[in-house]
């Protein structure tokens, strides 16, 4: 009553099963694939690993120093030179605009501070896909600018606790971890962009025929 099943059945129905094509970078899985998994530029493995260790690094140390220190104490490092304390600073670099009232330098503060944050991630935009000193150089302008940026939002005023005495009894301004980033940060562009050769000019068109041939 039923026929027999014809030798090689089998191979010929799994012949006849349809195929799904794998785009590259998908990922296969039972029920079929995985969006596609986005690749990393060069610049980008070396901006967010700096990013996130300057910015950790600056806050970790601010907290140890608020948690370990009281307002205005000081801890002598080296006798004469280098000191650890705990001074809050209202104004900016070398406590520009201090004296300001709170309102005004807030706003001034925070929005030249956000404005610097898109600045820096529309350069970070531009640069190639495979630099490597520009992007660790904006990854420490960004955490050093990040980290002063959340002391004034959640504090008000920007941590310092690094006190440094020069020759004749000079005092240095008292500065941050975040500071040093981005100090660093700027000099490392500005000497990459010093030391960096012009652009190859675009080769020139060749020739036309007629001009070839004299004509």
């Amino acid at each position: 009553m039923f026929g027999r099943p014809r030798a090689g059945g089998d191979r010929d129905g799994a012949a006849r099963t349809p195929r799904i094509a794998v785009s590259p970078g998908a990922i296969p899985c039972r029920w079929g694939t995985l969006a596609r998994v986005p690749r990393l530029s060069r610049k980008l493995w070396i901006f967010l690993p700096t990013f996130l260790i300057t910015f950790v690094i600056d806050k970790a140390t601010k907290i140890v120093i608020v948690d370990r220190f009281a307002y205005g104490e000081r801890l002598t490092v080296i006798d004469g030179f280098f000191n650890l304390t705990h001074v809050r600073n209202p104004g900016g670099a070398f406590s520009f605009l201090a004296t300001m009232s709170d309102g005004i330098r807030q706003g001034f503060f925070l929005g030249t501070g956000s404005l610097a944050v898109g600045l820096l991630l529309y350069f970070l935009a531009k640069v190639e896909p495979e630099e490597r000193l520009a992007p660790l150089a904006i990854g420490g302008i960004l955490g050093g600018a990040l980290g002063n940026l959340t002391d004034r939002l959640y504090y008000g005023e920007v941590i310092d606790f690094l006190d440094f005495r020069l020759i004749g009894g000079y005092v240095w301004p008292t500065f941050n971890m975040a500071d040093c980033w981005i100090v660093v940060g700027v000099a490392v562009l500005m000497i990459q962009m010093f030391f960096e050769g012009e652009p190859d000019p675009a080769p020139n068109e060749s020739p036309s025929p007629g001009r070839e041939l004299g004509a």
